[in-house]
């Protein structure tokens, strides 16, 4: 199976290229490699193009103004050919070099939709240093309902379900991962397997986490996504999502 691993960045020079080797230094050896930049002002794509030569005419790249994250991420899966696809942030890393391969191995195994696991929130200079521990678990029938989603980074999809249930809903502007998870996952209830293991080192820090604003918005998204899909949470769906990133940073990994 061919996957398809799509990079959206912008003004990214500092974290870019621990993104690319940890593609590049993957032993999957059939991945696509896609990169859409919004336009950078600075060298993120002077080391992009760097790396071209070494995936082998296996990476794709397109430099352009876009309408924010989610926008970009639709023309990267636009663009993807692979059977999978799984989108890595540029200042995010696979957790090891093996990563890629754990995934289409259980997507081969188990014959699903979907296949997600575990990820970690590590300092933005040190990623051996644990923030937060993002401990999936395996989905239940209205787990969403209680506040539960898989991580992004570390969800892989075939690239049948963007087709069939539409790409990422671009009105939302930072829980557009959130609606299209609950939308496959709860509402289209797509197949989907737990693969129990840490899969991608996240530098803390990101878009939806950055100011008590983006918070308030990203929790004001959420329920939107609700409403979008015709869907009805309970009334305290909206604190339990929220109170299980608390619990994140207390859970370690067992070693």
């Amino acid at each position: 199976m061919k996957i398809s691993i799509i990079t959206i960045c912008y003004n990214s020079e500092k974290y870019i290229r621990s993104a690319i080797e940890s593609v590049l230094n993957q032993t999957c050896g059939d991945i696509e490699y896609i990169v859409v930049d919004g336009d950078s002002k600075d060298a993120t794509m002077d080391i992009v193009k760097t790396y071209e030569p070494k995936f082998g005419g296996r990476m794709k790249c397109v430099s352009e103004k876009d309408n924010g994250i989610y926008d970009a991420m639709n023309k990267g899966i636009a663009m993807a050919t692979g059977d999978i696809i799984g989108i890595l942030n540029s200042d995010d890393i696979y957790n090891g070099n093996d990563t890629i391969e754990k995934i289409v191995q259980c997507f081969q195994k188990e014959n699903v939709d979907a296949v997600y696991g575990d990820l970690l929130y590590v300092n933005a200079e040190n990623t051996n240093k644990i923030v937060r521990y993002w401990k999936s678990g395996h989905y239940k029938k209205n787990a969403f309902l209680w506040g539960w989603m898989p991580p992004h980074p570390a969800f892989f999809v075939k690239k049948e379900v963007y087709e069939k249930h539409g790409k990422f809903n671009t009105k939302l502007k930072s829980a557009a991962d959130y609606e299209f998870m609950l939308r496959v996952i709860y509402k289209e209830k797509i197949s989907l397997t737990y693969l129990p293991t840490i899969l991608v080192k996240m530098r803390d820090g990101g878009e939806s986490n950055q100011t008590i604003k983006n918070r308030v918005r990203g929790n004001r998204e959420d329920r939107e996504a609700w409403k979008i899909n015709g869907l009805r949470p309970h009334w305290f769906t909206r604190y339990l999502k929220p109170a299980r990133k608390l619990l994140q940073y207390v859970q370690r990994p067992k070693k």
